[in-house]
């Protein structure tokens, strides 16, 4: 009923923000991929609450329990689970929002869908329930890495009205990770800081882009028509908490140009690969992927939940004022950072193994170990 996601790699998140826990379940993972909890929990620190002074000050671990589907370091080819335990709920701050609906949060849609919702921190559809998708991303990312030697990097392009200058084709992990706002651009950094803090001691909040760039991707994956390439992608951003946009390539701006301008032209390189000498499309044409970095963009709307006083109405009708309490983020950009790198961790594995099972096993048949990638996506590692 919504909750899971993919096809051969298939996620199941569950649980809510403030019940004893949320996680994952991964169906579909390939045996004897080598993989660890501190491996998980490296993307999960990236993702947790109170890791700056710009984020919700909720003290969470988050610490990751491996419960099933690994043995002896290795994955076994059976449903993995993964639990990270709630420790700081404070559900008494939400005790005015069990009947006054959030503007512009799931509130009022969860009770004329359901008719019922947990209003303790949102429930399910708090951004704590991302954490399960973080920890699966982790593992599809060692995937496409030691399968096909991909790199998923994301990072803050924007906040609010300030833009940041990065190099997609070099930006590093480390470039990302060097400050609290995760944007490789040190004066967009400082701009950025001082934004967030003046917005949160408004009691309001900021929206902004996050930029991803996959580089590596081997050509060929993505199905035609329904389930392309892209069309996965946005499914699986704006399947995140507060977004509300997806451009992929030139996206938006590509309308302002003419088909000449915007057409990728092709060229053999020196070693006979065919590439293109621009990358409008983004890395995919025809919803499949043609061996160019994949570039998307995420836009995420302001933190919903906010101190400042504004209008709403209670769940029988009545008109009234909420100055919502809890702790939020005054920006979801620098914790969404890992987020969006694991969605499109998670789109790439699982068209990874679809390719393969469609495209590989004739292949395969041909060549001396059955357990073999076709050369377009490379030899699997055990």
């Amino acid at each position: 009923m919504g909750n899971s996601f993919g096809h051969l790699f298939r996620v199941t998140t569950f649980g809510e923000s403030h019940g004893g826990g949320v996680g994952v379940i991964i169906d579909g993972c390939p045996p004897q991929l080598e993989i660890s909890a501190q491996e998980i929990q490296f993307e999960l620190d990236r993702r947790r609450p109170g890791q700056s002074k710009i984020t919700t000050p909720r003290r969470e671990s988050d610490i990751c329990e491996i419960l099933s589907g690994v043995f002896e370091g290795k994955t076994l080819g059976t449903p993995i689970m993964i639990l990270v335990r709630n420790k700081d709920a404070r559900s008494q701050d939400y005790n005015e929002m069990a009947v006054k609906y959030r503007p512009s949060h799931a509130d009022a849609t969860y009770d004329a869908k359901y008719g019922i919702r947990n209003w303790q921190g949102g429930g399910r559809s708090s951004a704590r329930e991302t954490i399960g998708r973080v920890a699966a991303g982790a593992i599809a990312k060692k995937i496409l890495r030691q399968v096909a030697g991909v790199d998923i990097v994301a990072y803050v392009k924007q906040v609010h009205d300030l833009e940041a200058q990065v190099n997609p084709d070099s930006v590093t992990l480390e470039d990302v990770e060097q400050n609290m706002v995760r944007s490789p651009d040190p004066d967009f950094v400082e701009r950025a800081i001082a934004a967030i803090e003046a917005a949160r001691k408004q009691g309001d909040s900021l929206g902004g882009v996050v930029e991803c760039v996959a580089r590596g991707v081997p050509k060929g994956l993505g199905e035609p028509v329904f389930d392309k390439l892209e069309a996965d992608l946005a499914k699986a951003i704006m399947s995140l908490p507060a977004t509300k946009g997806f451009e992929i390539g030139s996206g938006f701006a590509g309308t302002r140009l003419t088909g000449h301008e915007h057409n990728d032209e092709f060229y053999a390189d020196h070693e006979g690969n065919i590439r293109t000498h621009t990358n409008r499309s983004g890395g995919i044409q025809g919803g499949i992927s043609n061996g160019e970095a994949i570039a998307i963009r995420a836009a995420f709307k302001p933190t919903a939940t906010i101190r400042k006083e504004q209008r709403t109405v209670t769940r029988d009708g009545q008109n009234t004022v909420l100055a919502a309490k809890g702790r939020h983020d005054p920006c979801v950009l620098p914790r969404a950072v890992p987020m969006v790198e694991a969605m499109v961790a998670l789109v790439l594995c699982d068209h990874l193994l679809r390719h393969q099972a469609q495209c590989g096993t004739l292949t395969a048949a041909t060549l001396s170990s059955p357990t073999n990638f076709p050369a377009a996506v490379g030899p699997t590692t055990s």
